[in-house]
Order: C-alpha cells, then structure tokens, then sequence
C-alpha cells in the first residue's frame, strides 16, 4: 500500500506535511514531560530495520528513566508477532503489518487483535554501488531484476547492466543480487511492492540484516539490493525510482515519501498488546508518550528515517489514550 493512504488512514485531513520536506520534526510536537512511579523491565522482539532506532529510543527513555531496563533483539519482523502473542516481548517492532494469519494467532488467544502503533516513516531504497552510473530504475525493471516471474509487466528477464541502458563496460556485467532473508519485513513488503507478490530468483545473496545488504552492495561492483534509507551509505548510490516505465523518476526523499510519488514508502509499527478500552501498562504509555513526541521524533531523524507530522501523532496518541 502506498504511504500517502497509510497516512490517510490515520488522519483524515488535508495536510501538505511541508515540514517533512526539510526532514524536519515538526514543532507542533508536543515536548515530553516524564512521570513519577516508572521503572521495571521492558523487552523488544522484531524488527531488525527498527532495532538501531529502538536502541536509540530506549537510550532517550533511559533518560528520563534510569531504572528502567529494555532489552532489545531484532532478528526480522516475523518474529515479532509470536513475542507478542506469546507474552515473551511487551514491544514487537514490524516494518510491514501483520498478515492476517499472524493477527488470527493474537486474537485466538487474547480474543481482540493487537495494536500496531506508527511510529516513523521510513523509504526502502534500492541501492547499488556508488559507482555504478545508473539514475532510475521503474517497477517493472526493479522486478524483472530481481524476480522469476516478472508480475509487474515486464516483458523480458533483465539478466545484464546493458539490458537497463548502460554501455560500454557496463554492458555485459551480470548483477550481484543482495535481499534480507524471509523472516524480514523489508523482504515481504519488496516481495509484495516491488516484485508485485513473485518470488525472488534463485541464487540471491540474501542477509540477515539490513546493514549486511548495504556492506555487500558496497563491496561489489555489479551489486544491487533493497534496504531502509537511513542504511543509506557513502559506498552505495540509492537509485530514482518510477512506478511505470514511462512515468517520472523520484528520489527517495522525505517529501517524495509522504505525497506519494515515491513507490516503496512504508510506515514503521510497533505492535503492543493493549486491552480494548483500557489503558497500556504505565511502562509502555511512557515509552509511546516519548516516541510521539518531539524528543522521540528527534531520535527518528537522527536515525535517518522521516518523522510523523503534529496531527498523525496526535492521532495516534488518541488512539491510545494517552
């Protein structure tokens, strides 16, 4: 799902998101103001696209709360879903949604679904070396790269550098193909964005991170591979994207993101375990009270990834009861 109806469904206004444009944290963000009475211990599971930015949360909750412990494992999203259903993580960070299965194993148990909480926004780059001379790559193009069975429309499998237009040297180079492995969520929203629900070709290099995909387009010439923006690097060239092979080529900037233009732009969640009509466990209310806040927002940019606008977080927050 394009991020500008993600967005439109947290908040049904017409806002323009300028400040995204600059990268900026919106100053309508509320400052966070810490409580009295917190402290024990907190764990996360999931995400490993969000396990630096959660690092980076909990060093600003540490903050405010000193004798508060978070662990922190991030090994793909798919393991978030059985942490929280199981009760082993309070946090289970997820760069795509839950599929409907993993909701129907939460709600079997506990008979409500999980919360997912937005917290950021965040690009999903296709990368290649900073060598590499190529500007912009359509969807199509992105898939008859990197999938066997081209469900975007592209007529013939792209099997060199010279079938996306480059000459000379270029021309006859195969691609080195870098993707994160299954239990990722940045691999299930490129498998269903990008490749348009195919499947990856044999033989690709996948990782068991992000940083490892960005290592190993940085060390190959004819590397090529998917990963958050803020894995962006100076050994890697983060490549214009367009959705048709006619269409506009857009960069993967914040603005780009938030209006839509851009074609992998994705919210980051943290799913929590919260009762209907309760409020969450003052550990967890003060940890999303920071993250949605200028303070936790802050964190956001200095991680590389987009903040949320005033009003979505606002939103969210409502959501919550906050």
């Amino acid at each position: 799902m394009r991020i500008k109806y993600l967005l439109a469904s947290l908040l049904l206004v017409g806002s323009s998101f300028n400040t995204l444009a600059q990268v900026e944290v919106d100053p309508n963000l509320p400052e966070y103001e810490p409580v009295s009475g917190i402290s024990g211990n907190l764990t996360s599971i999931g995400s490993d696209t969000l396990n630096n930015l959660m690092t980076l949360w909990a060093e600003e909750f540490a903050k405010f709360y000193p004798n508060v412990k978070i662990q922190i494992q991030g090994a793909g999203s798919s393991t978030a879903p059985p942490a929280v259903t199981e009760g082993t993580a309070n946090f289970g960070p997820m760069s795509r949604l839950m599929r409907s299965s993993e909701v129907q194993s939460f709600e079997d148990r506990f008979g409500y679904p999980p919360t997912a909480v937005g917290t950021s926004i965040d690009v999903l780059a296709v990368y290649v070396n900073k060598d590499n001379p190529i500007q912009c790559m359509s969807i199509p193009e992105v898939d008859a790269v990197f999938s066997v069975g081209r469900r975007c429309g592209h007529a013939d499998d792209i099997t060199r550098w010279g079938d996306l237009g480059l000459e000379g040297a270029w021309a006859n180079r195969d691609f080195a193909l870098y993707s994160r492995n299954a239990v990722s969520g940045t691999y299930g929203f490129f498998k269903d964005n990008a490749l348009c629900g195919g499947d990856f070709k044999p033989g690709i290099n996948e990782q068991p991170g992000s940083a490892s995909v960005v290592q190993g387009v940085t060390e190959s010439l004819n590397g090529i591979g998917y990963s958050g923006i803020g894995y962006n690097t100076s050994g890697v060239k983060a490549v214009e994207l367009r959705q048709e092979p006619d269409g506009e080529c857009f960069e993967p900037s914040a603005e780009n993101a938030v209006n839509g233009n851009f074609p992998l732009s994705r919210l980051l969640y943290v799913y929590v375990n919260k009762t209907p009509n309760q409020p969450l466990p003052p550990l967890e209310r003060e940890f999303f009270r920071m993250v949605l806040s200028k303070q936790g927002q802050e964190v956001v940019v200095r991680d590389g990834y987009i903040p949320l606008p005033a009003a979505i977080a606002e939103r969210i927050r409502n959501e919550l009861n906050l």
